[in-house]
């Protein structure tokens, strides 16, 4: 396979879909393992210096690059598979699967689109004001925490946050097999442990981000 084959036939674009999809699963376990830092009740301390060790260090911000690298792939390719398939068959994408199939297995297109307009709220709300402000005024850092509590004060946008979330999870309940199953990581001898593992990855990150929100607005924080 060339590298043109990679980026334009069928095969490649479901290898890119599977790889860049196991990245993002990986920083999903990164980013919840740091949010959970919150509940040290410690007015934020650890947090912050969780954030400040991941936003202010090359390493991080070398991966940094590569996060946003994957995730377009992995956008740009899932809405080409998307746009194929339905010309093709005129059927969504991951929509030729078995008659019973889950209602979210038939819908990563829109669950994906949701999940993206998720994500430019979370980055218009976090990392780019604490990018800005490092970039801007002397190099610091604005404390993520408070500007967590304070974001996460009304009630609308902890709903929105936790409907994106929610998004997020089903997402994950059909994508974390799918990408595992894409790249040859396929035996019917495993195939229910490998399906239960991502049921069980999906339930646990969705609940450690719904939980933040809902935390700081109901003042258990």
């Amino acid at each position: 396979m060339t590298w043109k084959q990679v980026f334009t036939s069928s095969v490649g674009k479901k290898l890119i879909m599977g790889f860049t999809g196991i990245f993002l699963i990986l920083f999903l376990v990164v980013h919840a393992g740091l949010n959970a830092c919150i509940w040290a009740n410690d007015n934020g301390q650890m947090f912050n210096q969780g954030a400040h060790f991941m936003g202010g260090n090359v390493v991080p911000r070398i991966l940094e690059i590569g996060l946003f690298v994957g995730l377009v792939l992995h956008i740009v390719q899932g809405l080409m598979l998307e746009v194929s398939n339905r010309s093709k068959r005129g059927v969504a994408y991951a929509n030729s699967y078995k008659e019973g199939s889950k209602w979210y297995s038939r819908s990563m297109g829109i669950l994906g689109t949701l999940v993206l307009l998720f994500l430019i709220l979370h980055l218009s709300d976090f990392w780019l004001p604490n990018r800005a402000h490092q970039n801007f005024v002397l190099g610091e850092e604005i404390n993520l925490y408070e500007k967590m509590k304070n974001t996460f004060s009304v009630l609308w946008v902890v709903i929105v946050y936790v409907l994106g979330c929610l998004s997020l999870g089903y997402h994950l309940a059909h994508g974390f097999q799918s990408a595992f199953k894409t790249i040859g990581v396929h035996n019917k001898k495993y195939n229910l442990m490998l399906t239960g593992i991502g049921y069980g990855f999906s339930i646990i990150i969705t609940l450690a981000f719904v939980m933040m929100p809902i935390s700081f607005y109901l003042g258990w924080l």
